[in-house]
């Protein structure tokens, strides 16, 4: 079974594990990792969540469905472990990056370092097939993630919110503009970046955003693996 909500968030998030979609959710998830490799690991489901508890949520950068090769999704939306060749979104990411604000691109591509400091790196769906994308889509993760959304929507501090394409402009919907800061441009996958990732300079413009708000700015550099 999906290990328990970590404790950060089982305050906001419990009534979620509750309702009937979930225990549907676990019917198919227990089914399918019977049958098929699924991704991340069991363990590192709620991973995200582990490493940005909910007092600590400044930004929140979501992705979509996990990397659907082995070794590659670990429960950070567009991070993978140390060791494995970035994909190419996430390259792309770290050229907008480079550009940005001037960081060199790492030797490895784990974000691990961003969730700590409070960038709740959140997927859409949190767990996918083995080489089938979109295969755990519309089974429930869409409903607790939108419950995730509206929690972090319900914070009284302003909150940063990175919504790269338009799967994830969709979300907008969730998010009180009034009072907190959304970033929008298109998704950075190869088919995308150039009709208006690069260039967008979301790291200093979140940055500003969060220094205005009173907070710390994030320190977008990955250490060296």
């Amino acid at each position: 079974m999906t290990p328990a909500i970590p404790a950060g968030w089982s305050s906001v998030l419990t009534g979620e594990t509750q309702k009937p979609y979930y225990q549907k959710l676990q019917n198919f998830l227990q089914k399918d990792r019977q049958k098929f490799a699924v991704f991340p690991p069991e363990k590192e489901t709620f991973a995200a969540l582990k490493l940005t508890p909910y007092k600590k949520v400044n930004v929140l950068l979501l992705g979509q469905d996990p990397y659907h090769d082995y070794g590659q999704a670990h429960g950070l939306s567009f991070s993978v472990r140390p060791g494995i060749p970035p994909p190419p979104s996430l390259m792309n990411i770290f050229k907008e990056l480079q550009k940005d604000l001037g960081f060199h691109i790492p030797n490895n591509g784990s974000l691990a370092h961003w969730a700590k400091q409070g960038v709740l790196m959140l997927n859409t769906v949190l767990t996918v097939r083995a080489h089938v994308p979109a295969s755990h889509r519309n089974q429930g993760w869409e409903i607790f993630t939108d419950a995730i959304i509206q929690a972090v929507d319900a914070k009284e501090s302003p909150v940063v919110f990175l919504l790269w394409g338009n799967y994830a402009r969709q979300k907008m919907k969730l998010i009180d503009r009034k009072r907190h800061v959304i970033i929008t441009s298109s998704h950075p996958s190869p088919f995308s970046v150039n009709n208006g990732f690069f260039g967008s300079r979301p790291f200093s413009k979140t940055n500003a955003a969060l220094r205005k708000a009173g907070k710390l700015s994030i320190d977008w550099q990955i250490p060296e693996g």
